[in-house]
This record gives C-alpha cells, structure tokens and sequence, in this order.
C-alpha cells in the first residue's frame, strides 16, 4: 500500500497542477481574482469550501495522528496540503504513516 499512497500523491499533484499552472501562467498570483472564480457559482463554491474543510480535517488528523505513532517529517503532508491539495497531502501522509507502521513491525 505504501508505494501506492505515493503514486496518489504524485497524481494528487500533477492533476490539479494540470489546471493551475495555466491559470497561473495566464493571471500570475492574483489571490483575489483566485477566490473570486473559486467562489464565482453555488457548485463551485460548493467545491471549494468542501475542499477547505476537509484540508483542516487533513491537518488535525495529520497532527493527532502523526504525534501518537511518532510519524516523522509531518511537515511534509502539512505543506503539500497547504500548497497542493488534499489530493496530494493525504496520501503523502498515508505514505509517512504506512513506512512508520513497516519499521515498528
């Protein structure tokens, strides 16, 4: 499962990055402009706000849960949430969490 974990967090990446990038390329780092299409309709807002939650969902669990089995390098899954996505940080943190689990075992 491990390597698995790791090839979600590289699509959880390049996938999103995939519709980023452009967007970036063509507006720069215009946060406002950011949130302003993110928020622009009720289904994207619906999106958007479900992925806000769930990346603090993610940061407690990482937090909680990386402290109790002694995960080392949290700051990792904590920074490709907060850069990337869920879709990268989570699996990132099942990867950490699965290698943790193999050493103890």
């Amino acid at each position: 499962m491990r390597w698995l974990y790791l090839l979600l967090a590289v699509l959880g990446t390049l996938l999103p990055y995939s519709q980023f990038v452009p967007w970036l390329v063509e507006h720069g780092l215009n946060v406002r402009l950011l949130f302003t299409q993110l928020f622009l309709g009720h289904v994207s807002a619906f999106f958007g706000l479900d992925a806000i939650v769930s990346a603090l969902v993610l940061l407690v669990f990482i937090f909680s849960e990386g402290r109790r089995r002694k995960i080392g390098m949290l700051w990792l899954p904590v920074a490709a949430t907060c850069l990337i996505g869920v879709s990268c940080g989570f699996p990132l943190f099942l990867y950490l969490r699965e290698r943790q689990l193999g050493r103890v075992t």
